[in-house]
């Protein structure tokens, strides 16, 4: 039995391909519950927009009081046009934490309520050093940063007869590239690494037929960019729900891109400390590379579910460098989560080395 690292990317690949700002989410919905279909499970779209797929037919038990929702979410952070100016460029504000920061430069999608989409890209308004001299000392924030459109427009009627208009959004390449070496760098890594990572889990229930302990439900939030992703959803029986979200890497931390990070606690407070123990100790037994942080600016849907049910909690995820920019994991830490994941939900069916 083995985990299916390529199929892990490939469905990474696409996903990140898929514009998905939180709030704009209708076409990753479809593809995600596609996937959950191709795999030979239930899945559905929700009110909200999130994909919530139901992995009982590969429980033991026809009844579990004892069931686990695994969440991640594919929604990412974002943009969307705050006016269009009398130049014909958009002036946007931010849909999450994106940052004016380290997306200026950046290639741009613009879509329109019709479905159009133009190209475009994130400048420094007065953009030319040659001609601006305080180019290089202006602070980079969403009032001095704008969108340029690659379309023959230099006033705002010009741009409005394009359908594009105040609300419509703004989405940023992802940039993805996958080295020879295993590293993963990409925008949106958060959390769409983790989603790929929870289909290859599933993925590896069922091609190896296995049989789980606990009835699993996996759910792919649209709005935890935004603080609500988790609320409002939590089926009969279930008693715990596992974040599958990016670990974080930086300073003061002791994850890496290559390891799976287990979130003691973060900026909502402690995650429960049984699983987490639990977890640490699966990890210790099967030799898997993991690290125990605190995060110190984070919050997850798990913290936003247990404001609503009562639920134990915990967070895992392959550890990614630089979030909410241009961001970087490994993929041994891909492996490292999904080995974590099949120690503990499925030991007795653990993956081969």
């Amino acid at each position: 039995m083995k985990l299916d690292l390529d199929y892990t990317l490939n469905v990474l690949k696409e996903l990140l391909a898929i514009d998905s700002p939180t709030g704009f989410c209708h076409e990753v919905g479809i593809w995600a519950k596609e996937q959950f279909e191709k795999l030979g499970i239930s899945a559905e779209i929700k009110q909200k927009g999130g994909v919530f797929a139901d992995l009982g037919a590969l429980c033991k038990k026809e009844n579990d009081d004892n069931a686990i929702l695994l969440s991640a979410h594919i929604d990412t952070l974002g943009a969307m046009v705050a006016e269009v100016k009398g130049s014909g460029r958009l002036r946007v504000r931010p849909v999450g934490g994106l940052s004016a920061s380290n997306t200026e430069t950046e290639f741009v999608k613009v879509y329109t309520r019709e479905g159009k989409s133009y190209d475009g890209t994130l400048q420094l308004c007065d953009a030319s050093t040659h001609v601006n001299g305080a180019a290089n000392s202006t602070v980079r924030n969403w009032d001095n940063v704008e969108v340029l459109l690659d379309e023959v427009v230099s006033s705002a009627a010009e741009t409005k007869a394009l359908g594009i208009d105040n609300g419509c959004y703004v989405c940023v390449n992802p940039r993805t590239v996958i080295t020879e070496s295993g590293y993963i760098k990409s925008r949106y890594l958060d959390d769409k690494l983790s989603a790929a990572i929870l289909l290859g889990f599933a993925k590896y229930l069922v091609d190896n037929g296995i049989k789980t302990e606990r009835h699993i439900y996996i759910h792919f939030t649209v709005y935890e960019e935004v603080g609500h992703g988790a609320a409002g959803i939590c089926p009969a029986g279930v008693t715990e729900i596992l974040g599958v979200d990016m670990g974080c890497v930086g300073n003061g931390l002791s994850c890496t891109e290559r390891e799976v990070s287990i979130c003691a606690a973060d900026g909502s407070g402690p995650y429960d400390y049984d699983i987490n123990c639990a977890l640490v100790a699966a990890a210790k037994r099967h030799d898997i590379g993991y690290a125990v942080d605190i995060y110190p600016y984070y919050s997850s849907d798990c913290s936003v579910a247990v404001r609503n049910f009562d639920l134990r909690h915990a967070l895992i995820g392959a550890g990614v460098y630089a979030s909410h920019g241009y961001e970087r994991s490994h993929t041994d830490g891909v492996l490292n989560t999904m080995k974590l994941l099949a120690a503990y939900l499925c030991e007795e069916q653990y993956p081969d080395a």
